[in-house]
């Protein structure tokens, strides 16, 4: 099995070489049955994050952004007969050497296997202080990991990546993704057995460490599903069977997702940022009311909705003054 693994590097130039150490390590590199190919996809960097990769193939792509080098990684420079791709970013750490090959293996049928992210002050929690226990406590990655697309850690079958573009400047390009692929670039109907997660499988992340720093963090990801909601909106704009056409021009048009925001944002009643983002919180307490008789549930559900009205009006203003595209 041909596998090309995708490292997305920006700025990495602290950390790169430990993780090519890390990637060296993986026992997928000595497996007979694959032939992997790691990538350091260095994109946009204005440090020496290029200079301190080697022991592995690095492209230093001179213009950045994350779904820019996803098409360029899928289109230009995975091996034209991979099996399977394999993304992967450059800051994370893996459960053990075997993480990449059981990945790999556990694909079976789906368009996207995922990887179960973990926060680092829960995979150490030693030394803790009380506001990175409050942070850990919020969860130890995605509760949906399973349905959901990780973009820290997951693979895909070549000819379905392949299927699909990216816009440039999504700022959060794997809500994007996992859109395009439950629906097949919104022509049919969601099907949530095209993504799974692998048993076993885990890669540990650095957590924000402040409540300044994760609310920054959460405002980035609200901006960049109200974005995702624009792009949605042009692509339905075009006839279904156009749509992949559409997709692989937004991903050769800089200017493509812009227009989309300018012709879909602000919309009524909601603004720029759909209520979804402030209620729903609220909502998955009303769909639970027995814990609502908890009073330590009903505390925590206050405090959520006060951090998540703070978000949702940070980020109403940064889409307001403009900086929902390029800013992150």
């Amino acid at each position: 099995m041909q596998v090309d693994i995708g490292i997305f590097a920006h700025n990495e130039a602290h950390g790169i070489a430990a993780m090519v150490a890390r990637l060296l390590a993986q026992d997928i590199l000595a497996d007979p049955a694959f032939s992997a190919r790691i990538l350091v996809l260095a994109n946009g960097c204005s440090d020496d994050t290029v200079a301190r990769v080697s022991g592995v193939e690095v492209v230093d792509l001179p213009e950045g952004g994350k779904s820019r080098t996803w098409n360029r990684f899928v289109h230009d420079l995975a091996r034209a007969d991979a099996d399977v791709l394999v993304f992967v970013d450059a800051d994370i750490a893996f459960c053990d050497a075997g993480a990449l090959r059981r990945l790999v293996q556990a694909m079976g049928s789906h368009w996207v296997i995922n990887s179960q992210p973990v926060k680092d002050i829960v995979a150490r929690p030693e030394g803790l202080s009380v506001m990175d226990k409050i942070i850990a406590a919020a969860g130890g990655g995605l509760d949906d990991w399973k349905t959901a697309i990780c973009g820290q850690l997951y693979a895909m079958p070549a000819t379905v990546a392949r299927r699909f573009h990216l816009p440039i400047g999504l700022p959060v390009e794997d809500g994007f993704l996992r859109a395009m692929v439950l629906t097949d670039a919104l022509t049919g109907p969601e099907d949530f057995s095209r993504i799974g997660g692998a048993e076993g499988v885990f890669h540990i992340y650095a957590s924000e460490r402040s409540v300044g720093a994760l609310i920054r963090h959460q405002v980035r990801i609200v901006i960049g599903s109200a974005v995702n909601f624009a792009g949605f909106g042009a692509l339905v704009a075009v006839p279904e069977i156009a749509r992949h056409a559409e997709l692989a021009r937004a991903a050769g048009d800089a200017e493509w997702l812009g227009e989309a925001l300018r012709a879909g944002l602000p919309r009524w009643p909601f603004g720029y940022v759909p209520w979804h983002f402030l209620t729903k919180r609220l909502a998955r307490a009303v769909a639970n009311p027995r814990d609502l008789l908890r009073p330590k549930r009903i505390l925590v559900t206050i405090l959520g909705f006060g951090f998540d009205l703070v978000v949702y009006c940070r980020a109403q203003w940064a889409m307001w003054r403009g900086t929902g595209v390029g800013h992150w």
